[in-house]
C-alpha cells in the first residue's frame, strides 16, 4: 500500500511539473499559489489535525517566513534558496518558544491564544522599531529569482518558481507522510485521542507537543517564504488575522488529519473566491459561504476523508 501511493504521489508531481508547459504565466502564478497554500495548511494539519492541538494563529508563522526571505533577499542579498532554511530554523525556534506556554493551555484556550498571537503580528511588523527591516505599512519589494543558465529546457522566472515551489513542497509532503506514519506520527495521535493514556504508556506529553508546534511553524514559516517571492511583495496588511482563517478553513474542508488533504484545502481557498466573485460580483461572501456551508454537510471529514471513503467501498466491492 505504502509503494502505490509513493507511486500515486510521484505520478501526481509528474503531472503538475508538466503543467509548467502547458497552462499560462498567469495560471502558473495561481499553481503556485496553491502549492504555497497547501504547505502552510499541511503545517496546521501536524499540529491540529495529528496532534489535537487547536491553532488559529498559523498566519504569523506564515508571516515570519515570508518576512524572513524578504528581509534577506532585500537587504542583504542572499539567494532565494538559502533563505528557505534561514525561515525553517526562525520559525522552529519561534514555534517552539510558543508551544511552552501552550502546554498549559489546551482545546478553546489555545485556540484564543493562537488567535491574539494572528492579531498582534500585523501591528507588530508596522511598529516603527522595525521599520529599517520590514518597511512599515509600505512593505518590501521582491523579485523572482531567475532560472539558472544552463538547463536543459528554456524556462521564465515565472516556470522555474513553480517548478522550485512544487518540487520544495513535494520534498515537505514525504517527509510530514513520513513522519505521521512512523512512531513519532503513532505517539501524535495517541496524545491527541488520549493525553492521559499516552502518558501513561511512556510517552512525554509535553516534550511531543512543544516539538510538534515546532515543525509545524518550520512548515509554515517555510510556505510563507514561498508565498512572499510568488507575489513578489509583504507588507503587514497582507498578513492579518483573516490570512489565519483562511489557511484553518482549507484545513477543514481539506480534511483535518490527513496528509493529502491540504493539497484539495489550498486548492479550495485559492479558487474559490475568485469564482464566487464570478459568480456574484454583488456578494461573493455569499458565495463562498453558502458553497463552504455545502461542503461541511456533504463532506464532513474533508475532501481527503470523502475519497478515502469511495476507495474503501470499491475495494469490498466483489469484482
Amino acid at each position: 500500500m505504502r509503494v502505490l501511493r509513493f507511486l500515486a504521489g510521484l505520478l501526481f508531481v509528474a503531472a503538475a511539473a508538466g503543467l509548467a508547459f502547458a497552462v499560462s504565466d498567469y495560471r502558473l502564478f495561481q499553481l503556485t499559489t496553491v502549492a504555497v497554500y497547501a504547505v502552510a495548511i499541511l503545517g496546521l494539519a501536524l499540529v491540529t489535525g495529528f496532534n489535537g492541538q487547536i491553532s488559529l494563529g498559523h498566519g504569523a508563522f506564515y508571516a515570519v517566513g515570508a518576512y524572513v526571505t524578504a528581509i534577506l533577499m532585500a537587504h542583504y542579498g542572499v539567494p532565494y534558496w538559502a533563505t528557505l532554511p534561514a525561515s525553517a530554523a526562525i520559525c522552529a525556534a519561534l514555534g517552539f518558544l510558543i508551544g511552552l506556554p501552550a502546554l498549559r493551555l489546551g482545546g478553546l484556550y489555545l485556540a484564543l491564544t493562537t488567535f491574539a498571537l494572528a492579531v498582534a503580528t500585523p501591528q507588530l511588523l508596522k511598529y516603527h522599531a522595525f521599520e529599517g527591516w520590514t518597511g512599515g505599512v509600505q512593505g518590501l519589494v521582491l523579485d523572482k529569482p531567475d532560472p539558472p543558465p544552463g538547463l536543459p529546457l528554456p524556462l521564465n522566472a515565472d516556470q522555474w518558481l513553480y517548478l522550485c515551489t512544487l518540487g520544495v513542497s513535494a520534498v515537505l509532503f514525504l517527509l510530514a507522510a513520513n513522519l505521521v506514519r512512523g512512531r513519532i506520527g503513532l505517539a501524535m495521535r495517541a496524545v491527541r485521542d488520549h493525553p492521559l493514556a499516552a502518558e501513561a504508556t511512556g510517552i512525554d506529553v509535553a516534550l511531543l507537543k512543544t516539538r510538534t508546534f515546532a515543525v509545524s511553524a518550520m512548515v509554515t514559516g517555510v510556505a510563507g517564504s514561498m508565498g512572499a517571492v510568488a507575489v513578489g511583495f509583504v507588507a503587514p496588511d497582507s498578513f492579518t488575522v483573516m490570512l489565519s482563517i483562511t489557511l484553518f478553513v482549507g484545513l477543514v474542508v481539506g480534511g483535518v488529519a490527513s496528509v493529502a488533504g491540504p493539497v484539495f484545502g489550498g486548492a479550495f481557498i485559492a479558487f474559490l473566491p475568485n469564482i464566487a466573485e464570478d459568480i456574484s460580483k454583488a456578494a461573493p461572501g455569499a458565495v463562498y459561504g453558502v458553497v463552504l456551508i455545502a461542503f461541511m454537510f456533504l463532506l464532513p471529514s474533508g475532501v481527503a476523508g470523502g475519497l478515502g471513503r469511495l476507495l474503501r467501498r470499491a475495494a469490498r466491492r466483489p469484482a
